[in-house]
């Protein structure tokens, strides 16, 4: 990866447009997460729980632990990578900015709280579905400003 030793994009062009390129695939493949999580696991805490726990009253049983634990096997790497890379892009440009370092520690923390939070509420108590909720889309929403950030750093070179 050679952006992560020289910073002289100038010069070379194409890198400048495969970075531009890498950070909107990566901010596509975020949105597209939140979307299937959506999907799976549901849009409110309601429907989450409902998912997690069963709903007697619809006779919906609770989602198996083997799915469960796939999902967040699947989340935990994809998430992580595709942070690791937001980051070390953004770190690269921004390196100089006060708040970088506070939001890659952000980024990473939340990214791992959401995959731990909802495998214990699982097995504990529904008021973790919050910290769920909250951790995932703030994991995402920062890693969609960092590569935004970045693109339009890298288009005004």
């Amino acid at each position: 990866m050679k952006f992560l030793i020289k910073k002289e994009l100038e010069y070379t062009t194409l890198l400048k447009h495969l970075i531009v390129a890498l950070s909107m695939a990566l901010s596509l493949y975020l949105l597209l997460d939140i979307v299937l999580h959506g999907f799976f696991l549901g849009t409110d805490t309601i429907s989450i729980a409902h998912t997690l726990y069963g709903n007697e009253a619809e006779y919906t049983e609770p989602i198996p632990l083997d799915s469960l634990l796939l999902q967040i096997h699947i989340d935990l790497f994809m998430s992580l990578v595709s942070f690791m890379l937001i980051s070390s892009i953004y770190i690269r440009y921004f390196s100089h900015r006060t708040y970088t370092k506070i939001l890659v520690h952000l980024l990473f923390v939340t990214g791992l709280l959401a995959p731990l939070s909802i495998l214990i509420a699982y097995f504990t108590s529904p008021i973790l579905i919050y910290i769920w909720l909250g951790s995932f889309l703030l994991s995402h929403i920062v890693a969609i400003f960092m590569s935004l950030k970045t693109i339009k750093k890298l288009l005004t070179l």
